[in-house]
């Protein structure tokens, strides 16, 4: 026993510190492991981002609450952005990893980040003057943008900090250096953590700034952490050191990033635009709703983030594999990892459908806030073993450099599906919030039975990039 122990320990110890960065030989499970455990610690840093955010600004009042997820609909478009250059980053630093062709995957590197520079000034500039216009169209009250203007326009101008966050990590998770990527987000969830409380109820010699200091700590916290990155990809620690003569554009690699890019931010932008019309859809239903919601969907998204670290892990194992010319070990990887995930998820919803009540209370005690809450954690959690397979598949797509796929899976499911059904539950069927909660969990269930019959079909296997 205590011989099996010392194994176990010295199991994670390696998965973490990311000592093997090489996945296209040896036991698949292992390579699973090794990749998601870095992953998933990666991914419940990114959610402690939410999740600390809204349990202070949840003491301010239904208003702060409310604000706080209005404007993470906008985030959630600057997500989708980042998202498909990250995917698209994460399948060609992969792909050259498989092929033995570091100096390849250091100049695609290179590229990543001057496209992010460009993106990220457009963004900082369009939303320092629309934050009180985007809360407007968004449905919050006269109220609601008084108090949370300050919070939307520093968040979402400084929102370059978790675009080069997710940037550089995609960049490390492709090259099987996932240990850094999730060493990043404990380091900015650390500052974040600390700051928090300081700025928003002004302790000590630090200035009472409510709701928008949420906003302050959190754009400092993700700001470290891109320091850390950029500190590591130059200094020679990583599987990928950029040098001087990485430097130079090269902008053939520039347009194939930004190709596979594109089809990559439609995969993401299609689920994050339902996600701002469902928000404004409950919105019609007062604040309260809006809050409630925003608390509980925290939750949820916090509580599967591991999934999502997983589905990563996926990811990096069929980019690799595909570059080592291994196209069924890559396939049999997606299917043992949407299984665990499967496991994984079956449990969580379990676990949310009994607890929920206690697990609202850490964050709100306003009666009608609870409620819509709780039904959010117990409906959309019904369909959490349809979403593990749609997960990891949806990203075993985009590490094949198949982002087309995806993205017609989620045109369908989301804006075909998703928003009329939840428009039609919550108005004329009178269901209320109650009728978007469903809306989400059946779209997401169709999602992944669409993904997995595509899937088997192989066509992703043949991918070029």
């Amino acid at each position: 026993m205590l011989k099996k122990w010392r194994e176990y320990v010295r199991f994670l110890r390696e998965a973490v510190t990311g000592e093997e960065k090489e996945f296209t030989s040896g036991s698949i499970n292992r390579a699973i492991f090794l990749l998601s455990i870095p992953m998933v610690l990666e991914m419940l840093m990114e959610g402690v981002f939410a999740v600390v955010d809204i349990f202070f600004v949840s003491r301010l009042g239904k208003e702060a609450t409310a604000t706080v997820g209005l404007t993470e609909g906008v985030m959630a478009q600057i997500m989708a952005l980042s998202m498909g250059l990250s995917m698209a980053a994460t399948a060609m630093v992969a792909r050259r990893i498989g092929e033995k062709n570091r100096e390849g995957a250091a100049i695609a590197a290179v590229q990543v980040i001057y496209l992010g520079i460009a993106v990220s000034i457009i963004m900082g500039v369009v939303f320092y003057f629309t934050a009180e216009d985007i809360l407007r169209i968004m449905g919050g009250s006269p109220e609601l943008i008084r108090v949370g203007s300050g919070y939307t326009r520093l968040l979402l101008s400084g929102s370059s900090t978790m675009f080069f966050i997710f940037l550089l990590n995609a960049i490390f998770r492709g090259a099987g250096d996932a240990a850094i990527a999730m060493r990043t987000l404990i380091l900015a969830n650390g500052c974040n953590i600390v700051l928090c409380p300081l700025f928003i109820f002004g302790l000590g010699p630090f200035p009472e700034l409510g709701v928008t200091g949420a906003a302050v700590a959190t754009t400092t916290g993700r700001g470290i952490g891109v320091l850390y990155q950029l500190w590591y990809l130059f200094n020679g620690r990583s599987l990928i050191t950029i040098k001087k003569h990485h430097l130079k554009p090269a902008f053939g690699i520039m347009l194939r990033l930004m190709r596979v890019a594109s089809t990559g931010v439609l995969q993401h932008f299609i689920p994050t635009t339902s996600w701002v019309l469902v928000i404004r859809i409950i919105a019609i239903f007062g604040d309260a709703a809006v809050a409630g919601y925003s608390i509980g969907i925290r939750i949820f998204v916090f509580t599967i983030l591991p999934a999502w670290g997983m589905s990563q892990a996926a990811s990096t194992l069929v980019g690799q594999n595909l570059g080592a010319g291994q196209p069924d070990r890559a396939e049999t990887s997606v299917w043992r990892t949407a299984f665990y995930n499967m496991m994984f998820l079956t449990t969580v919803s379990i676990v949310f459908f009994i607890f929920a009540p206690q697990l609202v209370s850490f964050f709100t005690h306003e009666a009608e806030v609870t409620y819509h809450a709780i039904q959010c954690l117990r409906i959309v959690g019904l369909g959490c073993a349809f979403y593990a397979f749609g997960m990891v598949i949806s990203q075993s797509f985009s590490g094949a450099g198949d982002t087309v796929t995806p993205s017609l899976i989620n045109l369908v499911a989301f804006w075909g599906i998703q928003i009329p059904l939840s428009y039609l539950l919550a108005k004329p069927a009178g269901l209320g919030p109650e009728g978007v909660f469903w809306g989400i969990a059946i779209s997401e269930s169709l999602l992944a039975v669409f993904a997995i019959l595509i899937f088997r079909r192989g066509k992703w296997k043949n991918v070029k990039i």
